[in-house]
């Protein structure tokens, strides 16, 4: 089994964004999709409802981030 970085998407109230992103990174999000819902047994449904969990990975192991928010904090 392959290991993914993100792990069920969970189904909470969504905050409206919109974005435009280039035509390689749409495909890679829906073979991202394809590949999480296999590996979870849940169909991600819309690969757009990747993009909010994998922004909050990101910035969960954004070491540079996580030192400018602790040092921001008073």
């Amino acid at each position: 089994m392959t290991k993914l970085k993100l792990g069920a998407i969970s189904d909470d109230k969504p905050f409206k964004v919109s974005i435009e992103l280039p035509a390689a990174v749409h495909r890679d999000l829906i073979a991202d999709a394809e590949v999480l819902g296999r590996e979870t047994g849940q169909p991600v449904g819309e690969p757009v409802r990747l993009i909010a969990p994998m922004i909050a990975r990101f910035m969960a192991t954004d070491r540079a981030f996580a030192k400018a928010r602790r040092t921001r904090q008073p």
